[in-house]
C-alpha cells in the first residue's frame, strides 16, 4: 500500500484514539465532580462562524445553534486528528512504526495553545482563562487534559503499530 495512504490511515487512528483517551480522562474527572469541557459550547461557538461571529463575550449566553452538541463532538475529534497529523509531520512517518513517548507528549502539551490562545478568548473566557473565576485552576486543567491527550497520541500510535504488525503476519 502507498506509504502516504498508510500514514494517513495511521494518523486518523491515532488522532481518534488519542481523543478517546482524553474523553475517558474527562469522563473520569466528571465522575469525581471536577468540571470539564462542555462540547455543546464548542459546537455553539463553531455554529456561529457561518454567521460571521468568531468571538463572544460569553458563549453560554450566545444563541443556541441547532445540533451544537454533535457539532462540538465533531470539531473535537477533527481537531484531535489534525493534532495527530501535526505530530506525524514533525516526527516523520517512521515514528508510526516505533512510536516513542516524548514527541507525542511534547505535541500534546503544545496543543494547549489552541484553547488558551484561540478558543477561550473567542468564547469569552479570555487568554488562558484569564476572565474566569479561577484562571489558575482552569489553566492547570487544560494543561493536564492536553498532557493526557499527548499520552493518548503515544498510546494510540503504539497500539496501532502493534495491531498492524499483528494483522500483517
Amino acid at each position: 500500500m502507498n506509504t502516504l495512504i498508510t500514514g494517513a490511515a495511521y494518523t486518523l487512528l491515532i488522532g481518534m484514539g488519542a481523543t478517546a483517551v482524553m474523553d475517558i480522562w474527562l469522563l473520569l474527572l466528571q465522575r469525581l465532580g471536577v468540571p470539564t469541557l462542555n462540547f455543546a459550547m464548542i459546537g455553539r461557538w463553531a455554529g456561529h462562524w457561518r454567521r460571521g461571529t468568531w468571538k463572544h463575550d460569553a458563549i453560554a449566553k450566545a444563541a443556541p445553534v441547532r445540533g451544537e452538541l454533535a457539532l462540538g463532538w465533531l470539531l473535537h475529534y477533527t481537531t484531535g486528528i489534525a493534532f495527530a497529523g501535526l505530530l506525524v509531520a514533525i516526527v516523520g512517518l517512521p515514528w508510526l512504526h516505533s512510536p516513542t513517548l516524548l514527541p507525542a507528549l511534547g505535541v500534546g502539551i503544545a496543543t494547549v495553545a489552541a484553547p488558551w490562545l484561540v478558543m477561550q478568548p473567542a468564547m469569552g473566557a479570555g487568554i488562558a482563562s484569564s476572565r474566569t473565576p479561577a484562571p489558575g485552576k482552569n489553566r492547570l486543567r487544560s494543561l493536564v487534559n492536553h498532557s493526557v491527550f499527548g499520552f493518548g497520541l503515544y498510546l494510540a500510535a503504539d497500539l496501532s503499530a502493534v495491531l498492524v504488525a499483528w494483522i500483517s503476519r
